[in-house]
C-alpha cells in the first residue's frame, strides 16, 4: 500500500511542478494559458500546484492523519478539476485523468478515514512529557 500512495503522490509533485513551469510542458501548452482559457487567472496555476505539492508530501509521510488530509486536498482540488473540464470544451482525451485521481483520492481519504474527527485536531501521541525540576 504504501507504493500506492509514493505513486500517486509522485503523479501530484510532477504536476505542481508543471503548474509552476513557464513554458509548455509533456501534458500540453502552457498551464498559464490553459487556466486563462478555463476561464481563471493565470496565478491560480500556483496556488493548485502548491496544493498539489502539499498533498504529495502528506501522502508520503506515514501517518494516517497526513495522509488523509493530503487525500482529502487532493480531493477538493480534483473537484474543481472535474468541473472545470466539464464547463469547458475540452474533449475526453484530455479531461479522463480527473475524473480518474478523483476517484483514486477519494478511496484513499476513505481508507485514512478518522475514528473521530477531533483526532484530525489533536497532537499525535507520543512520550509523555517528563517532569521538570
Amino acid at each position: 500500500m504504501t507504493g500506492v500512495y509514493w505513486f500517486v503522490a509522485l503523479q501530484f509533485a510532477l504536476g505542481a511542478i508543471t503548474k509552476y513551469w513557464p513554458g509548455e510542458t509533456f501534458f500540453g501548452p502552457p498551464y498559464a494559458v490553459q487556466f486563462v482559457e478555463w476561464g481563471y487567472p493565470s496565478w491560480m496555476r500556483f496556488v493548485v500546484g502548491s496544493l498539489e505539492g502539499l498533498a504529495a508530501v502528506l501522502l508520503v509521510i506515514p501517518s494516517r492523519r497526513t495522509r488523509f488530509l493530503g487525500a482529502t486536498t487532493l480531493a477538493f482540488v480534483l473537484t474543481g478539476a472535474v468541473t472545470t473540464h466539464i464547463i469547458s470544451p475540452d474533449g475526453l482525451s484530455e479531461s479522463w485523468a480527473a475524473p480518474t485521481h478523483l476517484v483514486i483520492a477519494g478511496a484513499l481519504a476513505l481508507a485514512n478515514w478518522p475514528a473521530d474527527w477531533r483526532d484530525l485536531l489533536r497532537a499525535p501521541a507520543g512520550r509523555a512529557p517528563s517532569p521538570t525540576r
